[in-house]
Formats: structure tokens, C-alpha cells, sequence
């Protein structure tokens, strides 16, 4: 059986199974931030959907990060590499979307293990 966590009107923000802990696309509040900014508020955001479900940041196995503008990359990877050690990096791909909705500028979804 999964284990859900943090339910919105469209889904539960973190599902655990057999070990794994996934995290819906996972964008920030504060819409007027740069993007590292926004990048930072994310993270953030993913500590506590982590927490919530027994796992942390240093137990990532995988990302996949979109993004409206992929010349901002630089900064959003500037921050990705003061969130995590190295030792930690996941497997990762960084995808350029047309669209996030309003002025998001990134969402992020990760999968970790306990």
C-alpha cells in the first residue's frame, strides 16, 4: 500500500512506496523572484516534502527540472550545486518548457529512497 502525503484538489504532494518517495512537480510562491530565487524556494520546499516522508536531500536518486528559459540555467544550477553535496547529485535532466503558468520561471520533481 502507498503511503500519501500533503493532498491537494489535483494530487498528493509526496507518495511513498516500496522504499521510494516520489514529488509531484513542485514549483515556488513567490512568483517575482529571479530564478535563483525561485530555485531556493523550491529546494526548500522539497527539504520539508522529504521530511515529511522519512527521507532527505542527501537520499535523491533522481530530478527532472523544468524551465521556462534555459539561458537562466546557470543560476538555477548554482543554486541546485549549494543544495546538495556532491557526494549527492541524483541523476538529473533539465528540460526547456514554453510554459509554467503565470510568471514561474521553474518546477522541479524528484524521486528519493528512504
Amino acid at each position: 500500500m502507498a503511503t500519501r502525503h500533503l493532498r491537494t484538489p489535483i494530487m498528493h504532494r509526496v507518495v511513498e512506496k516500496n522504499g521510494l518517495v516520489f514529488v509531484g512537480g513542485t514549483t515556488c510562491d513567490d512568483e517575482s523572484l529571479d530564478m535563483a530565487g525561485q530555485t531556493r524556494e523550491i529546494l526548500a520546499k522539497i527539504d520539508g516534502y522529504l521530511a515529511q516522508a522519512g527521507s532527505d536531500k542527501s537520499k535523491l536518486l533522481s530530478a527532472t527540472i523544468f524551465v521556462t528559459d534555459l539561458s537562466l540555467k546557470p543560476q538555477m544550477d548554482a543554486v541546485w550545486k549549494e543544495w546538495l553535496a556532491p557526494e549527492s547529485l541524483p541523476t538529473r535532466a533539465t528540460v526547456g518548457v514554453a510554459d509554467l503558468g503565470g510568471t514561474t520561471l521553474i518546477e522541479i520533481v524528484v524521486t528519493a529512497h528512504t
